[in-house]
């Protein structure tokens, strides 16, 4: 699946030669705050952890993996977004509603980058409609991510304690159908 560029942004599906992009992005504490508290990702665990579990759910016939999005007019990388079944790393994985998630450069917050990507990206996976639900999860104080999943017409569903190999985490779950 190719991804047209959008109004200000291009995308392509990443790979492990990205790995100095992902731990560039994974650098800044404000980026991570919501996810881990603020830590930077290590090298190491960009390449022994975030690149296997990468590469366990893309699919480029089928969109899934994290879109890499760069700004157009510069070709300048700000950041990516999720595209997996969710609770893909689970024992029930739902094939038919799609997990979106984003992280994004602090310095590209606040202009839209992220529901531009997000919104965009979800039209196009939108044309295969074995998919019934966009969703989407985040920490409840992380109301950035929150704002983002509202723009793109997710609602509110649930709260509660998401489980994950490498962590579990309480989130406020979002969703929309296609």
């Amino acid at each position: 699946m190719n991804i047209t560029p959008s109004e200000r942004l291009h995308y392509k599906l990443m790979t492990k030669a990205d790995a100095e992009l992902l731990f560039q992005l994974d650098q800044n504490p404000e980026v991570m705050r919501f996810i881990n508290g603020g830590k930077p990702s290590s090298m190491q665990t960009i390449n022994e952890v975030f690149i296997p579990r990468m590469e366990s759910y893309t699919n480029i016939h089928k969109g899934w993996g994290l879109w890499q999005v760069n700004i157009s007019a510069t070709n300048e990388f700000i950041g990516w977004i999720l595209v997996r079944p969710m609770l893909f790393f689970s024992d029930t994985p739902e094939f038919d509603n799609l997990e979106l998630g984003w992280r994004f450069l602090q310095s590209s917050w606040g202009k839209g980058y992220a529901t531009e990507a997000a919104l965009h990206i979800k039209k196009s996976l939108a044309k295969n409609k074995d998919i019934k639900h966009f969703s989407a999860i985040a920490d409840e104080d992380n109301l950035g991510s929150v704002g983002v999943m509202k723009k793109i017409g997710m609602t509110y569903v649930k709260r509660y304690l998401h489980q994950d190999p490498l962590f579990e985490c309480e989130v406020v779950y979002y969703q929309v159908e296609n």
